[in-house]
């Protein structure tokens, strides 16, 4: 070959080449490919959902339970992806994450929100919860509405209600029966002002911690106790590194399913119905199955023998509640008087349940 023809030859594989390679995907036939991040492969959704526990707790399995009904509500069309145990985020992010729009779904307690949200701070109100009825009827009712509809300038949107159980006191210091024996005791506490200053009213040194970072701090003498509830205590070992333990169901440790809200509205609508359909029948037995798992893990602490239970009595019961009473007033302009008069009905309501 002589040597302008070769040179003629490279120079038309070089235009072919910037045709198929400069100019793509305008020359390029087929469909255009899908930022994996979001889409997947094909015509795959992924969301993925960030959770801060173990696989298996409530939370934990409500979740895969959730991915595996999405999954088969939507034909494959959309995956969920869970990374459970803080593997993405903490606690402390997560809620942050979700509304930049860097992860697609959490479920956070609901102490996490009143950071953003004030009005969140009424979940985490002494005795606001006086059965797994009261619980129950405050989700699925005028309180549950008010809190999901002001998430949704945080750029969220709220699409499920989980339960965990009622929260207990443990301490390594001494049995707790009386408010006064909290006094000058450190414990772990879940981010929240409300909570923080329901320890306070104890005189109680509050240590705000993640919750992976639990178990040592109460291995190590880091911190004297916590408040857990049965679930938390028995999956994550709390009652082997704690002497004593006061049932006392003093508050409800809940968690909100959030979708990032600009994500969702990205969502084709019949694929909104799948996810919408999934989750309303995981909560349902997420619900049911958080009770279940409380109670046999109960069984479980008392069975282990290595903690002493000690039950409030009606009085001691009486005690307590009336030392957590002016937290009520103290954040009822935060919370909002018409959450709070709704929070008095149910106690109302179901008093001696």
């Amino acid at each position: 070959m002589r040597p302008w023809a070769g040179t003629l030859v490279f120079v038309l594989l070089g235009l072919t080449a910037a045709l198929f390679i400069g100019f793509y995907p305008a020359f390029t036939w087929g469909s255009v490919p899908q930022d994996d991040e979001q889409q997947g492969y094909g015509n795959e959704l992924i969301i993925k959902f960030s959770h801060v526990v173990a696989e298996n707790t409530p939370k934990g399995l409500a979740a895969q339970r959730f991915a595996d009904l999405v999954k088969e509500k939507t034909g494959n069309r959309v995956k969920v992806e869970i990374y459970p145990n803080g593997v993405l985020y903490a606690e402390a992010g997560e809620v942050e994450a979700l509304m930049r729009g860097e992860i697609q779904m959490i479920a956070p307690s609901t102490s996490h929100l009143s950071e953003h949200v004030p009005s969140w701070l009424v979940m985490d109100l002494p005795y606001a919860f006086l059965s797994q009825e009261a619980v129950k009827e405050a989700m699925e009712g005028p309180i549950g509405q008010q809190l999901f509809s002001r998430l949704e300038k945080k750029n969220m949107i709220g699409l499920a209600y989980w339960g965990n159980g009622f929260k207990q006191m443990t301490s390594n210091q001494g049995p707790l029966r009386q408010p006064s024996d909290f006094q000058d005791q450190r414990f772990r506490i879940i981010p929240s002002r409300v909570i923080e200053e329901q320890f306070k009213l104890l005189g109680v040194k509050s240590v705000p911690m993640p919750f992976n970072n639990v178990y040592r701090g109460l291995e190590t003498g880091l911190v004297d106790g916590g408040e857990n509830t049965i679930s938390n205590i028995y999956t994550k070992k709390f009652y082997q590194v704690q002497r004593f333990m006061t049932l006392s169901n003093h508050g409800y440790l809940g968690y909100a399913v959030l979708m990032n809200k600009k994500f969702w509205a990205q969502i084709p609508p019949e694929l909104q119905r799948g996810i919408r359909e999934a989750m309303a029948e995981t909560s349902a037995w997420a619900n049911e199955n958080a009770i279940r798992m409380n109670e046999r893990q109960w069984n479980d602490i008392k069975a282990a023998g290595s903690v002493e239970i000690h039950t409030l009595t009606p009085q001691e019961r009486t005690e307590w509640r009336k030392a957590w009473e002016p937290l009520y007033d103290q954040f009822e302009r935060e919370i909002g008087r018409d959450l709070i008069g709704e929070i008095r009905k149910l106690q109302d309501k179901y008093e001696g349940h």
